[in-house]
């Protein structure tokens, strides 16, 4: 596989998302054996940059990769987080807690969880608005004094915060969702002005900025999740095939209506994918990739043939008319959450 660099270390250009073996996604089909061998053989496929969370699964998932990693941790580029806490496993209901004491505690469990010494990037999950985020990345940043971090990262901020943070220690990358139908982080999204509304489409919320943009020009990578919708965009994920606590049934993109409007998106990937003799999953992380050099994204699966068709998409080089053609898909109906 083609690499990238992330903080002077190659990595393969596609990693893995690991929460859905987990969190979120189709319960009926977790399996903790077969997401260990998947793992492991992410690895072999050279898809290095491992992606976790504390939140997913409350515990479990960090746990797993932990068990996965056994004997090969030098091997992998690994990436969990600190900020959310679960109220309510049952509707998956989160709040933040930024707290110094709270950063600092939770990074001493997830070391225990994942087997490890060192923790390679340790992100702030979301900014908690209770606490000044001077404070809980203060306390992230001597973490990396102690040596049980290597390098702190950001999900869903604002260019504005990233400065704040910034300043303060570097950041060495920022998560935030970005795919074909999900634009917010390029500061003008959908790629066309007024095409999609910033944060909240629904809302009418204001956008963060273009961190896509700041992480190139900060030396920060920029990791994106969900660079398949949530599965939508590989054209074999239907609201009706779902598990009933699948986290997909509630969101307003994957509603019977939505999802008939939406259908016009994977129309167009599946165009570009067939001339290529691809994937619409493919095209889909190709996409995310023509980004920039910086750009790592980490689709998530739990199942061993979409790995590898996840994992051929470093491979894939979308020209200037497939590029043109996915910069102007419609925009989508109905908001991320």
């Amino acid at each position: 596989m083609r690499t990238r660099t992330f903080a002077g270390t190659p990595v393969g250009a596609v990693g893995l998302g690991c929460m859905g073996m987990s969190w979120a996604y189709g319960a009926s089909e977790r399996d903790d054996e077969a997401s260990v061998a998947l793992i492991r053989e992410a690895l072999d496929l050279g898809v290095t940059f491992l992606d976790t969370a504390q939140v997913y699964g409350v515990g479990h998932n960090e746990t797993l990769v932990g068990r996965a990693l056994r004997g090969r941790r030098d091997e992998a580029v690994l990436a969990t987080k600190t900020g959310l806490v679960v109220e309510d496993v049952e509707k998956m209901r989160m709040a933040t807690r930024g707290t110094p004491e709270y950063v600092k505690r939770s990074a001493e469990e997830s070391l225990r969880r994942l087997e490890t010494d060192v923790i390679d990037l340790y992100y702030l999950h979301r900014v908690d608005p209770a606490v000044p985020l001077a404070e809980s990345w203060g306390a992230m940043a001597e973490l990396v004094a102690e040596g049980k971090v290597r390098h702190l990262g950001l999900s869903e901020v604002t260019v504005a915060q990233a400065e704040e943070a910034h300043r303060v220690h570097p950041v060495a990358a920022i998560q935030s969702e970005l795919s074909l139908w999900t634009r917010d982080a390029m500061g003008a999204p959908g790629g066309i002005v007024g095409a999609f509304s910033g944060g909240d489409p629904a809302a009418g919320g204001e956008g963060p900025g273009d961190v896509v943009g700041w992480c190139a020009a900060n030396g920060a990578a920029f990791v994106p999740f969900s660079p398949l919708g949530r599965g939508f965009l590989t054209g074999t994920v239907t609201t009706a095939d779902l598990d009933d606590d699948d986290f997909r049934r509630r969101n307003p993109r994957f509603q019977e209506e939505a999802v008939r409007q939406n259908m016009r998106i994977v129309d167009v990937v599946r165009r570009v994918a067939e001339r290529h003799g691809a994937t619409p999953a493919q095209v889909a992380i190709a996409w995310t990739l023509a980004r920039g050099e910086h750009v790592i994204p980490i689709p998530g699966t739990k199942k061993q043939r979409y790995l590898r068709d996840n994992a051929g998409a470093a491979d894939l080089d979308l020209t200037e008319q497939d590029l043109a053609e996915l910069d102007d898909i419609p925009a989508p109906a109905g908001s991320r959450y």
